[in-house]
């Protein structure tokens, strides 16, 4: 058969659209904590970040010329729905309807996703995602963008990381909307579970063609003493809690409760029927992989009794966002989730890197970029080699933009960004990817029989 493998760049509305209250766009929830004092790196926000709103039409043309025929964006939920149920904002789903057209006007295939993680605030300050309301919040506004967009657009994702938007933003509080605690986590982790499931069904029965999927954000967790029984353990609870949490009730298998029995307090959210709604098996799964975890044991952690050895202790490779760099993770990753007999085509959704940036006489020689996107590509192939399910690979991330918490010192892009005069210029990696995407197309375009 043909090489069919998909190659292209991802995104999300709040990092880099703008337009904060542009065409009856409300505040989200990224849009109020980014007022929390130090909440953000420097106090920064996405009000403009590289103001994608208004330069779309710039960034498609440049995407297209590098060779990148599927571009990954998410739509933005108060910039359709600001005030939640009954209402809909057509300018801002006419925006959508624009992305749309042009993107295939310049031959690039939208992948979409339907949330990530900008909330309406209107919605968090009826409970955001501790309120079981959510679940059918979010199915009607799934329906309502599948239905506009569902005649062009193919390929949709559910959720961006469920793992990480419910424990930075409803048990750690780093991340929007900087709630805190057990009582806030596991009604948000729940409705999460819901719902990924509920958009699966809602877009599959608005869109009979469509190609549905949802993302999970994973790591390779290895534990620091492979031969320490306690180590092992830990690095077990935390492989359930980061890789397995979401998956697993998705493809029928209920929570890791076995591994990670404090999920048992999640009794009280179950209701009725709530075991056999989680379960939706989706056409594909995302994946986001950047690096590895080791692990410890360590008992004044609270119910995983385990920690997390950082990079800079370890003294690795690593990226400024304190990353190690670690290829093999990627395909291990991608093994573990072949695993899944269940799971039909796997994506890798997101990769990429941070580093320190540098534009001398008008050039970003990024070359460790370079090094670190061809090592996680190689180890993507050599999983595909092997007869592993990996269909395709988006880069993370098109574009510089705003890295949540951390704001704009991170640039993950292959296209540098000056917010000021949001002039956009291709960096070396910018140049490699589309190379290399050339190269490897013509290589595998023979028929293979």
């Amino acid at each position: 058969m043909k090489n069919d493998f998909i190659w292209g760049a991802a995104t999300s509305a709040y990092q880099i659209e703008g337009g904060k209250f542009a065409d009856g766009k409300r505040s989200s929830i990224w849009d109020e904590f980014c007022k929390k004092k130090n909440a953000i790196v420097n106090n920064q926000n996405g009000n403009k970040s590289c103001e994608f709103y208004y330069h779309y039409k710039e960034d498609i043309r440049l995407l297209a010329s590098l060779n990148i025929k599927n571009f990954r964006f998410s739509v933005s939920w108060p910039r359709v729905m600001p005030l939640g149920p009954g209402f809909i904002n057509q300018r801002g789903l006419d925006f959508y309807d624009r992305l749309t057209d042009y993107c295939l006007e310049n031959k690039v295939d939208p992948w979409v996703t339907l949330y990530h993680w900008d909330l309406p605030q209107e919605l968090e300050d009826r409970g955001g995602w501790t309120n079981r309301d959510i679940v059918s919040w979010f199915s009607e506004y799934a329906a309502i963008i599948v239905n506009r967009l569902g005649d062009r657009v193919k390929h949709w994702m559910v959720l961006n990381e469920p793992v990480v938007f419910t424990g930075a933003g409803y048990f750690l509080g780093v991340h929007a909307p900087g709630k805190k605690g057990v009582d806030n986590y596991l009604p948000a982790l729940h409705h999460a579970a819901l719902t990924q499931a509920a958009g699966i069904k809602t877009i599959r029965s608005a869109c009979a063609d469509a190609h549905i999927g949802t993302t999970f954000s994973c790591s390779h967790i290895t534990p620091l003493n492979p031969h320490n029984i306690e180590d092992i353990l830990a690095a077990q609870k935390t492989d359930a809690l980061i890789n397995r949490l979401f998956i697993e009730p998705l493809l029928g298998y209920g929570y890791p409760t076995s591994t990670l029995p404090f999920l048992n307090k999640l009794e009280p959210y179950i209701k009725s029927n709530d075991i056999e709604n989680l379960v939706a098996i989706p056409d594909f799964i995302g994946i986001q992989n950047y690096t590895r975890e080791v692990v410890s044991h360590s008992k004044f952690t609270p119910y995983l009794n385990a920690k997390i050895i950082d990079a800079k202790t370890r003294n690795v490779d690593r990226t400024i966002m304190n990353w190690e760099i670690y290829p093999e993770s990627i395909y291990e990753m991608i093994k573990q989730f072949n695993r899944y007999k269940e799971v039909k085509e796997i994506y890798i959704t997101e990769n990429g890197a941070a580093f320190n940036d540098r534009k001398i006489d008008g050039q970003i020689n990024d070359e460790k970029r370079v090094n670190y996107l061809k090592s996680y590509i190689e180890q993507v192939l050599r999983a595909k080699n092997e007869g592993l399910k990996v269909d395709g690979y988006f880069v993370w991330s098109l574009l510089d933009n705003f890295e949540w918490s951390e704001g704009y010192t991170p640039r993950f892009g292959i296209v540098h960004v000056d917010f000021e005069t949001q002039h956009r210029t291709v960096k070396k990696s910018g140049k490699w990817y589309s190379n290399y995407i050339k190269e490897f197309q013509e290589r595998n375009s023979s028929i293979v029989i």
